[in-house]
């Protein structure tokens, strides 16, 4: 399925111009095209009125009569949007120059590309994707089919991923098949498959906190929010029961989002109890190989998977990676890769993911790699927006 990103000039025949249109210009300072970065404008950055509505706004780039992708978001679900999204794409070390123009926005049928849900029909998994990559965690219920010894539980707060080679929505049609006997996610049919082994370990991202040489972690998501879905982001909210390390009370919770084109969910864990936290990749019969560079924040493990190989990353801003831990045991499954990064006003922000051989481009460890060190470079150097006085 094809996505189009632009809306052609016959569509704006319509549109009314306004006086709170706002000209703004975008900065990337980088030697390298940008695309698939997101920009965020609210209210305030774009100097409207607390009473204007983002939902009557639509982008146009100056000097073209085309229009570009837009999602609104209500982040605190109180029914007003506080966000307008959408994704530029600026040649290197140059700039382009957008109207904001408030108005009947043009139609068009819009695809829900970047999705997550609750999935009550597998017991309680929460699951997300976008046209590149998908995930799921586990719920409560899960939790205690384990502890009540009842078969089909799953017991961990590790990421788990979910191996599509497909740039159309796959969740709802996967569980969909396995849910009335169909078929199984556990089988390659053409669109990818579930065969990324989770347990105990740490997945793609799941943290942990270490004390006295242990590492501890929480159990299974409590409860959820979805604050939205769309063709440019999906985000969600995952809280969890307070959990001990060694003697210390832990709290946490995680504000996930995922946006098109990235192979890397961005996590911001709110966290009390500790100064640290280790953010892990699995590394599941420790048959892969590590890759590190703590000045520019990013790790990486590549691994053969069945017939084919995957790479798992993890970034973080400039100077929140102090260190790693190639940790290896013979304990199952809690062999994992950790990044360790310092908690600042009980906040931790980080991006993790994964490129499967088969569903991306990345067919080797340094192509891996070169992603992940240009996606820190983009994350440490962002697009800038300046409005027009």
């Amino acid at each position: 399925m094809k996505k189009h990103f632009l809306f052609t000039a016959i569509l704006v025949s319509g549109f009314a111009v306004h006086s709170q249109n706002k000209i703004i210009t975008i900065t990337n300072s980088l030697p390298v095209d940008r695309e698939f970065e997101t920009i965020e404008l609210t209210k305030k950055s774009l100097g409207l009125s607390v009473t204007a509505k983002l939902e009557n706004y639509a982008v146009k780039e100056i000097g073209t009569n085309t229009f570009l992708e837009t999602q609104t978001v209500d982040n605190d679900s109180d029914g007003i949007a506080d966000l307008i999204l959408f994704q530029p794409k600026i040649k290197a070390s140059s700039h382009l120059v957008f109207e904001i123009i408030e108005g009947e926005k043009p139609s068009k049928e819009t695809t829900i590309s970047c999705y997550s849900r609750f999935v009550p029909e597998r017991t309680d998994d929460y699951a997300w994707e976008n046209n590149k990559v998908a995930f799921r965690t586990y719920g409560p219920v899960a939790q205690k089919m384990v502890e009540d010894k009842i078969p089909g539980g799953t017991l961990t707060s590790g990421i788990d991923a979910w191996l599509k080679r497909v740039d159309y929505p796959i969740i709802n049609k996967w569980y969909e098949k396995a849910t009335n006997g169909t078929g199984t996610y556990h089988k390659d049919t053409g669109e990818g498959l579930d065969n990324f082994h989770v347990g105990d370990s740490r997945g793609v991202g799941g943290i942990a906190v270490k004390a006295n040489g242990k590492y501890y972690f929480s159990k299974n998501f409590t409860s959820w929010k979805t604050i939205t879905t769309g063709p440019i982001r999906t985000s969600f909210i995952l809280t969890y029961a307070n959990w001990d390390a060694n003697g210390n009370t832990i709290t946490e919770s995680k504000l996930i989002s995922l946006d098109y084109g990235s192979y890397l969910s961005r996590f911001e864990i709110n966290i009390t109890g500790t100064k640290s936290i280790a953010a892990g990749l699995t590394l599941h019969d420790k048959k892969g190989t590590i890759g590190a560079n703590i000045k520019e924040g990013w790790l990486s493990h590549w691994e053969p998977i069945d017939d084919s190989e995957i790479g798992t990353g993890l970034v973080v801003p400039k100077n929140t990676l102090t260190s790693f831990d190639n940790h290896i045991t013979n304990d199952k499954d809690l062999s994992n890769l950790y990044g360790n990064l310092n908690v600042k006003n009980n906040k931790v922000i980080y991006y993790v993911g994964f490129g499967w051989k088969k569903g991306s481009p990345f067919q080797t460890k340094q192509q891996w790699e070169t992603y992940l060190s240009t996606f820190a470079k983009k994350i440490n150097n962002p697009l800038v927006v300046k409005l027009k006085k």
